[in-house]
């Protein structure tokens, strides 16, 4: 009898252990993708800063959300996200120039305004927020070998979690 109570408690610790790490796992998972797809549901585009032209306002290695947004209506002072030779550029608003239909625009971190003004059909949106150091774990995660790394983990949640079930 003694016997039996030892090896419920052992199977009981077991179980909780397991149950434990299983459900810490998956909570890692899903807050690790929490900041890429939510703001995607909810209408931002989300882009990785990878150059320090907007430092220190916004760090290299920040993920920024970019809200779609009227380019009339974009006031100077405002950070936008905006095409530029084939990038994603991320400046600060120096003039709208609504009657003509262009944005002068300039970098924190730059001496001078951007060379060229920027068209209204080049805008992407307002940045309305951004992270430090999110960036790089977006940028791993959004790669082929991110994605499988999640899935195993989950994996491993997910069968840390059953085999709690079995131990009970």
């Amino acid at each position: 009898m003694a016997e039996q109570m030892h090896k419920k408690k052992k199977g009981s610790v077991k179980a909780t252990v397991c149950h434990i790490f299983g459900t810490l796992i998956l909570i890692l998972v899903i807050a690790a993708l929490v900041p890429i797809t939510v703001p995607r549901f909810m209408g931002y585009e989300i882009y990785n800063v990878i150059s320090g032209s907007m430092e220190p306002e916004i760090p290299i290695g920040s993920v920024a959300y970019v809200q779609p947004a009227d380019p009339a209506s974009l006031e100077d002072g405002e950070i936008i996200a905006f095409y530029s030779d084939g990038s994603v550029v991320m400046h600060r608003i120096v003039s709208n120039h609504q009657v003509e239909g262009f944005l002068i625009t300039k970098g924190d971190a730059n001496e001078q305004e951007d060379l060229s003004e920027t068209g209204y059909d080049a805008v992407i949106g307002r940045v309305v927020k951004h992270l430090p150091i999110l960036g790089q774990l977006t940028m791993i995660l959004s790669g082929n070998l991110g994605k499988v790394l999640l899935l195993i983990l989950a994996l491993c949640g997910a069968l840390l979690n059953i085999l709690a079930g079995r131990y009970r």
